[in-house]
């Protein structure tokens, strides 16, 4: 019987960063999503030090895309191979690897080989990338995904100043599952927190939400310019109720911010429940001025960052503490009524 016939691609390119650094950004697959635009949420399923499974979501041409990964690390020699199911199209699996060399102290060539069966004349649109985008989806995909780790890893040298993570905690005296409602049904936000004016959901299948916020003038920007309105930022959410967990990504985050990703998570325990809602965020050197004003330096951009999305942050806290508390505190009044 003949073999399935295959497409493959091999694509360099030159990256103004050292080949350890290069390396380490593939190896990391937790921080994708705030390094490379796509990446919505990568879960590493398991670890054994060299081989690992990764579940991955990647937000393109409108839709979220799931998928699952089997990696062998080789830091020795800089590379990483991996094979990609997607789980709408049992058995096409993307075969490849990733292999960095020195090119100089400060250099690299990178290297991504991809694999993938040929898909058949038949392939609807929405197949996945390399198998229905006709004879060159593929070279565009490794091209594509080339370019974006180039523009993360040139940034090395400054990523320390850049990058920022933080989150939020609230204790909450209340049932999980009234806190989890609170989170989830995004819709409602508009009419109870103050930073937000409206929102519209897109839920194609059950737990993934593309959510528009309009935040208003407040959401235009860090700096007022005759340019703030009403402005729509569109987030991925991931909805994960069993685990009591939603992870999101802004997919055009206003500036100064480059990438923003983040998660809400419960944390139950004997007698309540901790809210935390952390964030991970990247700015974008060339838009700070623009932002924040001339002269802004990184440290202004990550005080002002800080305090916007930690404010916005507790706002929502304190909401979901309150819807989660409310029925509590009214069951315990009439218990306390009955007994009189």
């Amino acid at each position: 019987m003949p073999s399935q016939p295959v497409r493959s691609v091999r694509r360099t390119v030159c990256v103004a960063a050292p080949a350890h650094v290069v390396y380490g950004m593939l190896a990391d697959a937790p921080r994708w999503p705030v390094l490379l635009p796509s990446y919505v949420h990568v879960e590493r399923m398991d670890f054994d030090g060299a081989r690992e499974t990764l579940l991955a979501w990647e937000f393109q041409d409108g839709r979220v895309r799931s998928s699952r990964l089997r990696r062998t690390l080789r830091p020795q020699a800089h590379r990483v191979d991996f094979e990609q199911d997607d789980p709408a199209w049992p058995g096409d699996t993307v075969a490849g690897s990733w292999s960095v060399e020195p090119d100089g102290a400060e250099r690299s060539l990178v290297t991504l080989w991809q694999q993938t069966p040929n898909a058949p004349a038949n392939a609807p649109a929405n197949a996945p990338a390399g198998t229905s985008a006709g004879p060159d989806g593929l070279d565009a995909d490794a091209a594509g995904r080339l370019a974006r780790l180039r523009e993360a890893a040139e940034r090395w040298d400054r990523l320390d100043e850049l990058l920022l993570a933080f989150e939020e905690r609230m204790r909450v005296e209340g049932p999980a599952e009234l806190v989890y409602d609170f989170l989830y049904r995004v819709e409602d936000w508009p009419e109870l927190l103050p930073h937000v004016d409206g929102s519209s959901v897109r839920e194609d299948r059950p737990g993934t939400q593309v959510v528009v916020l309009d935040t208003g003038a407040a959401g235009a920007g860090f700096a007022a310019g005759p340019d703030d309105g009403a402005a729509g930022f569109e987030t991925v959410r991931l909805c994960f109720p069993h685990a009591g967990r939603i992870v999101f990504k802004e997919t055009a985050p206003p500036a100064p911010l480059t990438a923003h990703s983040g998660e809400w998570s419960l944390v139950p325990d004997e007698s309540g429940l901790t809210v935390v809602c952390a964030h991970r965020v990247l700015l974008g050197e060339e838009s700070l001025e623009a932002a924040l004003g001339a002269g802004a330096l990184p440290v202004d951009a990550r005080r002002q960052v800080r305090e916007r999305l930690g404010r916005e942050s507790r706002q929502t806290l304190r909401l979901a503490k309150w819807h989660a508390e409310s029925p509590v505190r009214r069951l315990r009044q009439g218990r306390g009524g009955s007994r009189r």
